[in-house]
């Protein structure tokens, strides 16, 4: 016997509808890649949206054709979020930081019909635009008096494009199954690989994401989205504001320290979405200033394992809860988050962090477990650790046009990460498989080792990796960018390092570099680092 509930899908369109009829004047503030504020509110983006969908039906764009997106975090990418998956076609962010062969590729294999563009990235669009063979239109997001002088002939101008279309239209109605919007992972072995997202999974998404017990967005919260809406759909976070009517701040191109604080100050932020290094950046300005950040609640971070300095310094300094989230672009991304709680609240100060410091428990919907090389489930306390394997309703079950079978397993997506989980479900990257340690039979996690490395206070960066060794077969040598002006020696981190890992951790070697290569989504290169030191220390 079936339950007897009216059958509606869960649409995108129906986030912008629900907050255009329930919180029409809630606020959406840009710092727009032109530098000014603009300011709107969710009834102004509906009309706006509405427009968007003519003008596409007008272009000719129907149902499952992808629309391409080279933009930063602005009022204008969050329209293509919501109007071009409202009239059923694709949305495919283009992460602008791949490499120039790799965005070429990306736009090419998702066969991008019409493709929108801010004004920074046309330079970058500019020598590969002929080689673009799917693409029959590239739209310039600005207003007619910035558009560009520019070899690309044809370009349109978005606020043109908008002002000709009525702003009434009538959102169809299809399979909540249906795709909504496409993004492609960094590539860091191999070319891109896209995951593409249903509206179905968007919604259950955003709604997980609004619990108390995940970031907890609200219609009192303010949210100011730092990670890129080209990542990973800006972890969700537009469409959790637009479920819950909370008010949005997007920060465009501009995320140097000064920028942040200036709109977190401005407009009062009270939750914020980084990678560790954007987080860096921002405390290490409010420190030159001597300020602190008077409204923010909470800050999250994903990317990138967050650094022990980096929770601290949000808790002694700005008294900010930071929430360590984990998750990947095939899982859309939340799958754990390590929310605050009322037991994290009662703990004294040094063993919540160690609590926090770990990614979290998975919010509802999602499963996860640890296995071993067989494919054995491992055991549930925090000192077992093996492959991470997850499954829920936003988890992908395939690749967009690639077969890559052995990553999904049984139902199960296989992380590539190396983890523990305790008994009460709280889950620790070690490591990603490819970079986790083995020296002499034990396993050395890179990620813990860097962390603990990038507390010194005269480093900025740290990167761990294992290099080839004649009597252990591999051993870790840390690599450190300095701080400018900063003095530290070999002997100095080897000294700082002792006795906060065990004794058989500490590096072989300590190599000062003046930067580290990253992947277009921030994280280290560490195959590229493997490659050039691989027999660092056979010569030693």
């Amino acid at each position: 016997m079936q339950g007897q509930m009216m059958n509606r899908p869960l649409l995108i369109s129906g986030l912008m509808e629900f907050a255009e009829r329930i919180y029409p004047n809630n606020e959406i503030v840009t710092r727009r890649v032109e530098g000014d504020i603009h300011r709107y509110n969710y009834a102004d983006a509906a009309k706006r949206c509405r427009k968007l969908a003519n003008a596409l039906a007008r272009l000719g764009v129907s149902s499952g054709d992808r629309i391409g997106t080279l933009a930063w975090n602005t009022h204008r990418h969050y329209e293509l979020y919501m109007g071009v998956s409202g009239m059923g076609a694709i949305v495919h962010t283009v992460n602008p930081r791949l490499f120039p062969e790799q965005i070429l590729y990306i736009i090419n294999h998702a066969e991008d019909r019409v493709l929108f563009v801010d004004l920074t990235f046309i330079a970058l669009l500019e020598p590969m635009a002929e080689q673009l063979t799917s693409l029959e239109g590239i739209v310039v997001m600005t207003d007619r008096a910035h558009m560009p002088d520019s070899s690309i002939k044809g370009l349109i101008c978005y606020e043109e494009l908008l002002d000709a279309e009525s702003d009434q239209y009538e959102w169809p109605v299809f399979s909540e199954e249906t795709a909504a919007s496409l993004c492609y992972t960094s590539g860091t072995t191999g070319n891109p690989k896209g995951v593409l997202y249903s509206h179905r999974s968007t919604v259950l998404h955003a709604q997980a994401s609004c619990q108390a017990g995940a970031l907890n967005i609200s219609l009192d919260t303010t949210v100011l989205p730092v990670v890129p809406m080209f990542h990973v759909c800006a972890w969700g976070s537009p469409y959790a504001a637009t479920l819950t009517g909370a008010k949005m701040v997007f920060p465009g191109p501009h995320m140097d320290g000064a920028s942040l604080h200036e709109l977190i100050d401005a407009e009062q932020v009270t939750l914020a979405l980084g990678v560790p290094t954007i987080w860096m950046g921002l405390l290490a300005y409010m420190d030159e200033i001597g300020k602190t950040l008077e409204s923010v609640e909470s800050v999250v971070v994903g990317g990138a394992a967050a650094p022990m300095s980096l929770i601290q310094q949000f808790e002694e300094k700005h008294g900010i809860f930071l929430i360590h989230a984990w998750g990947m672009t095939e899982t859309s991304p939340l799958g754990t988050v390590n929310s605050n709680s009322r037991v994290m609240k009662s703990m004294p100060l040094a063993e919540r962090y160690q609590l926090q410091a770990k990614q979290g428990r998975p919010i509802y919907g999602v499963s996860i477990k640890i296995v071993d090389d067989e494919g054995i489930e491992l055991a549930r306390d925090g000192v077992a650790f093996g492959r991470l394997l997850i499954t829920g309703p936003w988890i992908a079950d395939s690749y967009f046009r690639e077969d890559h079978s052995e990553n999904f397993i049984d139902g199960w997506f296989d992380t590539g990460d190396v983890a523990t989980i305790s008994p009460d479900g709280y889950m620790q990257i070690v490591d990603r498989r490819k970079d986790v340690i083995k020296s002499g039979g034990e396993w050395i996690s890179s990620i813990e080792l860097e962390n603990v490395a990038l507390g010194h206070p005269g480093v900025a960066e740290t990167c761990v990796i294992g290099v080839a060794h004649a009597k252990w077969d591999e051993r870790p040598i840390l690599l450190v960018v300095k701080k400018p002006g900063e003095t530290v020696s070999e002997g100095d981190m080897i000294d700082y390092l002792t006795g906060k890992v065990a004794k058989w951790w500490l590096p072989d070697a300590v190599v000062f570099v003046d930067e580290l290569p990253h992947t277009a989504t921030g994280k280290l290169l560490k195959m590229t680092l493997r490659d050039q030191y691989q027999s660092y220390l056979l010569g030693r």
